[in-house]
This record gives C-alpha cells, sequence and structure tokens, in this order.
C-alpha cells in the first residue's frame, strides 16, 4: 500500500495543485501535506487495505475462481477501450491520464506475465465488482456535498446515477476507472511481493 500509495499522491498532489480537482474546506480538519489534506492521504492507506480484505476473501471462499482465460480477455477487451476512449479524449486531463494508465498498467499484466504470474484476473473483477457497491455510495456522498468537487472541463461529464436526487449524483465516470486501476497497482503489488517471499 505504501509503495502503490505514493505514485498515487504525487498524482494527487499535481492534480489537486493544478486545479483538476480539490476539497471543500468546510468539511476536513485543515491539517495538509503539501497541497492534499490529511484525510485524502489516508484515503491511500485505508481504502485499499479494504479492498485487498476483500480480494482475499473472494481467493479463499472461491478458489475454483482462478486461472480463468475469459478474465484476461476482459482485462484485455477494457484495456483496448480505454486506450481508445483516452486518444480521443486527449486534451480532458483526467480522463486522458486514468484511461491511458489503466489501460497501459492491464497491458503490462497480460503481456509480461512471467512477472505478474500471481495476479490472477478472475478474483481481481469479481472482487472490484463487489467494492464498487460501497465505493459508489461513500463516493457519491463525498462529491453530492461536496467534499471533493472537479474541474468539468477536465472530464468527460459523464456523472454516475444524474438521475436520481442527492447524495449520488455527482460521481464523475472517471473516478470508476481511478478506482479500478488504485486497486488493480495494489493487488499486482501484493502478489508479486506475496509470491516473492514464498520463493
Amino acid at each position: 500500500m505504501l509503495l502503490s500509495g505514493l505514485f498515487f499522491v504525487c498524482w494527487d498532489e499535481y492534480f489537486t495543485r493544478s486545479g483538476i480537482w480539490g476539497f471543500n474546506e468546510n468539511y476536513i480538519l485543515g491539517i495538509f501535506l503539501g497541497n492534499l489534506p490529511l484525510e485524502e492521504v489516508l484515503f491511500f492507506i485505508t481504502v485499499p487495505y479494504c479492498c485487498l480484505f476483500i480480494y482475499e476473501c473472494i481467493r479463499s471462499y472461491f478458489p475454483d475462481l482462478k486461472n480463468r482465460k475469459w478474465a484476461d480477455y476482459i482485462l484485455m477487451t477494457i484495456a483496448v477501450i480505454l486506450l481508445l476512449s483516452g486518444a480521443w479524449h486527449f486534451q480532458k486531463i483526467y480522463t486522458a491520464c486514468i484511461f491511458i494508465l489503466c489501460a497501459a498498467f492491464m497491458t503490462c499484466i497480460i503481456i509480461f506475465r512471467n512477472f505478474f504470474k500471481s495476479f490472477d484476473s478472475a478474483p481481481f473483477l469479481v472482487s472490484y465488482l463487489i467494492i464498487l457497491i460501497p465505493f459508489l455510495f461513500v463516493n457519491g456522498v463525498l462529491t453530492a456535498f461536496p467534499v471533493v468537487w472537479y474541474n468539468d472541463a477536465e472530464t468527460l461529464g459523464v456523472r454516475i446515477f444524474s438521475f436520481l436526487p442527492h447524495p449520488m449524483q455527482n460521481i464523475p465516470f472517471e473516478d470508476v476507472i481511478y478506482g479500478m486501476l488504485l486497486i488493480m497497482v495494489n493487488v499486482a503489488v501484493y502478489e508479486r511481493l506475496k509470491s516473492s517471499s514464498k520463493a
């Protein structure tokens, strides 16, 4: 979590400083590390920890859900769609960055299977679908007040649950892909370190 968190904190810091997203000071403690509130930094420890726990539960309770080729095909299909969409919307910084980075990481996992041999696409995809349930609720609340705000000029402008009243109408679609990349990086690093320690 610390390894992956360092990357995401640096990314978060840059995007906050650039005005791509920001934080409402009415809802935070007021303790900052650079431009990031303490709550945002702690997010990269608490959320991945909970998500890795869900991932391990799926692996433990459903041991037959492994080494499924269909899961790799789904991952590659998502990667192609994200890459093309990111390139098409290259002028929108959040959209382009998250789509292309997520596509690139998925592609690396598939291409460099010897390095990522412990990463299993099937339990990851199932875990992420489960993770989306609390993610959409919590993120919906955070973006509805808003605790977190987004610059619409740098996103697709597609808001999840926009047909519903508050508190779940303001989640930008990009956040779903951001969450996927965050969890996928943590799972990949976790599985890599776990396999290395066994060796």
